[in-house]
């Protein structure tokens, strides 16, 4: 469970310190963060079911 979590958190991050780097604005960095967030969080989900799907 938390695989998903932690690919929210670091998504979110180097999201924002993407658009931050290449001068985004306020809404840039949102967006940003946001689709990489999204992006790492299904990773990770796909992780976690595979882990569980292995196990069984």
């Amino acid at each position: 469970m938390i695989y998903p979590l932690g690919g929210l958190l670091i998504g979110a991050l180097a999201g924002a310190v993407m658009a931050k780097r290449k001068g985004g604005g306020a809404l840039d960095i949102a967006q940003w963060a946001a689709v990489l967030a999204i992006i790492l969080g299904l990773v990770g989900l796909f992780i976690t079911v595979g882990i569980t799907r292995a196990a069984v």
